[in-house]
């Protein structure tokens, strides 16, 4: 809208459809989300209204939430779905705590979609061929591009802690400082925005699908998640000795219990299980560990002041506000019901199967479908409307004949 009318306070208003409108751009039928397809308010959060520092033009972003008419937030949005589980925490005197770390790659300008994605060419006029995880001059061949990210993150407002070159060719990781879920999962949001909009002014395409290469690994979105109390600011997780407690346990048994039922939204495309094919970088199962990377909930080495959860499921093409709100819901019906964990696994192991995960989108959806606990903490209007809009991109997806299909089953007898 224009600036005038944003200033002016005009309200901008939305059709409830829009917020389950498939990623190919249609809508499931309107039984999920009105039949009259009425309207949602749009109200922006005074924190989060950003001039765009990468627009020649003066223009600004405001992230909105998405209300009813009547004033409540709308069962559809997942901010607001992030909202109420904060809210659930903060009734118990709590307040939970996160950092998020996106994996995504740098691609060149990929106009043919029915050819594989090609690094781009850098500086030194080469195209990288994989050899730069975790080097120090790894990002030097993109030095522009990543500069004026840098530069953006700082006019936005977003504090990065940790960046690297990760596993796959022309892989790249980032980690946001922790904090409130809320502003986390803004921040996740804005800076994939901003990823693709500088890339754009650089001749790049930076990509955030799960698994974009063959034979390289994914990219992730593992969320760290702790738990302070609200008036003391202590970490729960930990006791006055420096050792885990009951609530620590039970936010773990917690998202155990969770996470084969949440893995559609974790997990919400067809690619998102072609990074969990491979375990060890993406483990597919519920299992916990303290420091073990093929563990879905891994423990991290830490201090007692900073004892956390990571969550090594989502990738990085997940709704950052409904994984984070996943999550937390998860590890809160835990401490709410004191579920206790499964024994903490170490080393090179086997995966249970009562810990294994749906490895398809089809499975998953299947599972969340059968999931009395998704629709007692996110409403059974969100949850419907969800798999109606996830079954419709499954159904396209299978409406495709892929290379792989022609390439080996054609000459089948």
């Amino acid at each position: 809208m224009t600036a005038e009318g944003f200033l002016e306070g005009r309200r901008l208003q939305l059709a409830r459809g829009v917020l389950l409108q498939c990623i190919m751009g249609g809508y499931p039928a309107a039984r999920f989300y009105g039949s009259d397809d009425g309207d949602l308010a749009l109200i922006a959060d005074p924190t989060q209204i950003h001039r765009l520092p990468w627009s020649d033009d003066p223009r600004a972003l405001a992230i909105c939430d998405a209300d009813e008419l009547s004033g409540e937030s709308s069962n559809l949005s997942t901010r607001g779905q992030l909202k109420k589980v904060i809210a659930r925490y903060a009734a118990r005197g709590l307040a939970p705590v996160v950092a998020t770390e996106l994996e995504f790659f740098v691609f060149a300008p990929n106009a043919d979609p029915t050819q594989p994605f090609r690094p781009p060419v850098g500086l030194d006029g080469r195209r990288e061929d994989g050899q730069s995880a975790f080097s120090v001059s790894s990002n030097n061949g993109l030095r522009p591009f990543f500069n004026e990210v840098y530069k953006c993150m700082a006019a936005l407002g977003l504090p990065r802690d940790t960046f690297m070159h990760e596993m796959g060719v022309s892989q790249f990781e980032i980690n946001l400082l922790h904090g409130d879920p809320l502003l986390l999962a803004d921040q996740t949001f804005l800076f994939k925005h901003l990823l693709k909009e500088v890339a754009l002014k650089h001749g790049l395409t930076v990509v955030c699908m799960a698994k974009p290469l063959a034979h390289t690994p994914g990219s992730s979105m593992h969320i760290h998640q702790s738990i302070v109390e609200t008036a003391s600011g202590k970490n729960v997780f930990s006791d006055a000795h420096g050792e885990p407690t009951a609530m620590f346990r039970h936010f773990i048994g917690g998202q155990q219990a969770g996470m084969a039922d949440f893995t559609a939204l974790f997990a919400p495309n067809v690619n998102s299980y072609q990074r969990l094919c491979h375990p060890y970088a993406s483990p597919n199962n519920a299992c916990w560990s303290h420091d073990n990377r093929a563990a879905g909930l891994r423990i991290p080495a830490s201090s007692p002041v900073a004892r956390r959860v990571e969550n090594r499921l989502p990738g990085a093409d997940a709704n950052p506000y409904l994984a984070i709100a996943a999550s937390l819901a998860a590890g809160l019906h835990g401490i709410e019901n004191e579920l206790e964990p499964s024994e903490a696994i170490q080393g090179e192991f086997a995966v249970p199967d009562n810990l294994a995960l749906p490895c398809t989108l089809h499975a998953a959806l299947e599972r969340l479908k059968r999931s009395q606990l998704a629709r007692e903490l996110f409403g059974q209007e969100f949850i419907e409307g969800y798999i109606a809009s996830k079954t419709m991109e499954l159904t396209s997806f299978f409406d495709e004949i892929t290379p792989w299909e022609r390439r080996v089953l054609a000459a089948q007898a």
